[in-house]
């Protein structure tokens, strides 16, 4: 299974754009989504036009399934605790601005090279550099924490699998507790990798 997140190769126009461009396009729709999604009618809309995003970057069904079924999990998670506490209409809402935003951060892994994230966001940091700020320890936070947004959403696929494997009834302590765990196992080798390149 293709890791959500790995970037693939193609000549899409969204592989095309600069990775600086995507970036700042992540950032706005992801602003976009939590200013103007408000209503069940532009939730539907947000995640149509996501969907659309992945048929321009040639991710079509059968890859973006696979994909995405991690994230469809946690989001689903999230929102039955929403309908508990605040009620279907902010459940929907809150579900599609987190799946939609899952996606597009998706979408921009796979189609960019992390190389390139990482000069980018140097390159956008490199005044700071005059202060005597590492930037390039803020760019690879930065860089991990895009990354990070769709390996969350694998490990709960990752989770779910092994669930159905055992046989065992979906519950919040058969998922959650498991995926967490996964989660923090995830970061420490990110760690262990960060620091034996010499980046504390």
């Amino acid at each position: 299974m293709t890791m959500l997140g790995t970037y693939i190769p193609g000549r899409s126009p969204v592989h095309r754009l600069p990775a600086g461009v995507k970036l700042l396009a992540l950032f706005a729709a992801i602003a976009a989504l939590s200013i103007f999604v408000s209503t069940p009618i532009a939730a539907a809309a947000a995640v149509a036009g996501v969907a659309a995003v992945f048929a321009v970057a040639g991710i079509g069904p059968r890859r973006a399934w696979p994909l995405m079924r991690g994230a469809l999990l946690m989001v689903a998670i999230i929102v039955a605790v929403q309908l508990i506490v605040a009620g279907w209409h902010k459940a929907l809402i809150v579900g599609a601005i987190l799946l939609a935003s899952i996606a597009l951060a998706a979408v921009v892994t796979l189609t960019t090279r992390t190389s390139d994230i990482l000069d980018t966001l140097i390159a956008v940091l490199a005044p700071l550099q005059k202060l005597g700020v590492r930037t390039d320890l803020i760019a690879m936070a930065l860089a991990l924490t895009i990354r990070s947004i769709p390996l969350i959403a694998e490990v709960f696929g990752q989770v779910d699998q092994a669930r159905r494997a055992r046989g065992l009834r979906p519950g919040p302590r058969v998922l959650i507790v498991p995926a967490v765990l996964a989660t923090l196992e995830t970061a420490d080798r990110f760690a262990d990798t960060l620091a034996a390149r010499g980046l504390d």
